[in-house]
């Protein structure tokens, strides 16, 4: 569910998610893994940036009102205001993206997305079926990737529909409803290729919350 600008997921929501991948699974030999993440990075470099680029104009804007400010005081107003907005970027995230480039965020959540895929062995199953859904709450981004054994039959422009369906979800307030709509949609990609195999085993957790 979605509370204000931060999204979460219900013990019965997580459930969903796990229910929709196992669906799909028993219908391929694809391996699913919906793969939920807070944020891609905490992107403090930006925070300070913007924080210290408004104290600099409430100072300046303040010497131009009264030149005859002593230092301490221009010197408070840099601090109060660096702090103050510091304050507001970790309380507020939809103004902490605002000073975020797309660019920057969709870099992190691909750096991420790679990462994670690795750590947690979608490399390693057997017939090199894993594929993993990346959901970056923060930056409102998702990214999919998959094993050698699929993208050698479904390339990744075909994701696209599927990483459009759970956005659409993340701003909408229904992202559980929306990222178990894009695993059924990872079906119908995945069934046609990747029957599921008589010795089949369940080699992947469902769902990973991080």
């Amino acid at each position: 569910m979605t509370t204000g600008t931060h999204i979460s997921f219900s013990a019965e929501q997580q459930q969903r998610i796990k229910d929709a991948v196992a669906a799909v699974e028993a219908h391929t030999s694809g391996e699913i893994v919906a793969l939920i993440l807070p944020r891609a990075d905490d992107y403090h470099a930006s925070a300070v940036t913007a924080a210290a680029m408004s104290a600099m104009a409430v100072a300046t804007g303040a010497l131009w009102w009264w030149p005859q400010l002593e230092y301490w005081a221009v010197a408070l107003l840099l601090l109060g205001g660096y702090t103050a907005v510091m304050a507001v970027l970790k309380l507020i995230p939809a103004l902490h993206r605002a000073v975020i480039s797309s660019a920057e965020m969709e870099a992190r959540v691909e750096q991420q997305a790679y990462a994670l895929f690795t750590r947690h062995g979608l490399h390693r199953t057997r017939d090199a079926t894993g594929i993993l859904l990346l959901v970056c709450l923060f930056e409102r981004r998702v990214r999919v990737l998959a094993d050698d054994g699929i993208s050698a039959v479904v390339k990744q422009q075909q994701w696209q529909q599927i990483v459009d369906t759970i956005t659409a979800g993340l701003r909408s307030g229904d992202a559980c409803t929306a990222l178990c709509h894009a695993i059924e949609q990872c079906g119908e990609l995945l069934i046609p290729h990747f029957p599921p195999r008589a010795d089949d085993v369940d080699e992947l957790p469902n769902l990973i919350m991080e």
